[in-house]
C-alpha cells in the first residue's frame, strides 16, 4: 500500500528490548514516510532491527516515566506532521486501519481518534479483552498526556473519531520480563489506591477481591472455551496482575494493623500491682 504522499502523520514507537516484537510492528509501518522510534536504552537487537528500515529515525532517551517519555517523543524528536500515531512496540497496524486512517480520519480534521485493540497471543486473537480503547491518533497541538498508575493516558481537545478497525496487541517478550514489569507496575497501581482511586475496579482492589473477578471477566471476554489456550492464558495473566496488587494491598493492611496494635500497647497505662507489707 503506497500512501506515503497522502498521510500527514508520523508513527511514534516507544521501545525497550523489543527484539521479539519490533520487526512485526515496523513491517506494518512501511507505508509511512517516517517512523520515529524512541528507545529507552535497549541492549538487545532492537536498534539493529529498527535501523534496517529506511523510513525509521532512531532516537534515544533515558526512561523516567511514560508521561514524560511520550511528551518528549511527540514534541522533541523532530516530528513535523500535524498528526501522530502513537504505538507501543507490541502493536501491529493492519492495512484496513491505514485505509480508514487515509479515507475517513484524515479528511475529517479530527483532533484525535479513539482506537480499540484485538488482544492476541502469538498470532492467536481473542474474541475480546479488558484492554480499554485509547486515543492513539491525535494532533500534536491538541494532545494532553497524563500519568495514570504505571502508564500514560492520552486525551485531546476537540472533536474525536472512533475507529472501527482495531490495532493488534501481541506481546511476545519472555514471561520473565513480563513478570518483572508487573512487579514494578503494581507499586504504582497501589499508589492510586492510596491516593483515592475512584474507579469501580479500585473499590474491588481495596478489598483484595479483584483477582477472581478479573480472571472470570477476562476469560469470558476472551471467548472462554471457544478460544482455547489463548483465552485461558489471558485469564491467568490478568489474575496474576491483580494478585500481585492484592498481595501488596494486604501487606499494607497487615503492617498497619501491627503498627496500631503496638501503639495501643504503648498507650495503655502500666499498673504496678500492690503487695502486702
Amino acid at each position: 500500500m503506497s500512501m506515503r504522499s497522502e498521510l500527514d502523520i508520523t508513527p511514534l514507537v516507544l521501545t525497550y528490548n523489543e527484539e521479539p516484537n519490533i520487526e512485526r510492528t515496523l513491517n506494518a509501518l512501511r507505508w509511512a514516510r517516517k517512523v520515529v522510534v524512541l528507545d529507552s536504552g535497549s541492549n538487545d537487537k532492537t536498534e539493529q532491527i529498527a535501523r534496517g528500515y529506511d523510513n525509521v529515525e532512531w532516537r534515544t532517551r533515558a526512561f523516567d516515566n511514560h508521561k514524560t517519555q511520550w511528551e518528549y517523543g511527540i514534541h522533541e524528536t523532530g516530528i513535523e506532521t500535524e498528526y501522530v500515531l502513537s504505538l507501543d512496540a507490541d502493536y501491529e497496524v493492519p492495512a484496513q486501519f491505514v485505509e480508514e486512517l487515509a479515507q475517513e480520519f484524515m479528511p475529517g480534521k479530527w483532533a484525535g481518534g479513539l482506537v480499540s485493540f484485538t488482544y492476541s497471543f502469538y498470532g492467536h486473537p481473542l474474541s475480546g479483552s479488558v484492554y480499554p480503547a485509547q486515543f492513539r491518533v491525535f494532533k500534536r497541538s491538541s494532545v494532553l498526556v497524563a500519568q495514570l498508575g504505571h502508564t500514560q493516558v492520552f486525551s485531546v481537545n476537540g472533536p474525536t473519531y472512533d475507529f472501527r478497525t482495531r490495532l493488534i496487541h501481541d506481546d511476545r517478550k519472555p514471561l520473565e520480563r513480563w513478570v518483572s514489569s508487573q512487579l514494578a507496575y503494581q507499586v504504582l497501581n497501589e499508589e492510586i489506591l492510596s491516593n483515592g482511586g475512584t474507579r469501580w475496579r479500585d473499590h474491588l482492589r481495596r478489598f483484595a477481591i479483584m483477582p477472581p473477578v478479573m480472571a472470570l471477566l477476562a476469560y469470558l471476554r476472551a471467548g472462554g472455551p471457544f478460544r482455547g489456550a489463548a483465552a485461558a492464558r489471558y485469564a491467568y495473566e490478568r489474575a496474576v496482575c491483580e494478585s500481585l496488587l492484592a498481595i501488596r494491598v494486604l501487606n499494607a493492611r497487615l503492617r498497619d494493623d501491627s503498627q496500631h496494635a503496638k501503639e495501643d500497647q504503648v498507650s495503655e497505662p502500666h499498673v504496678i500491682p500492690r503487695t502486702r507489707a
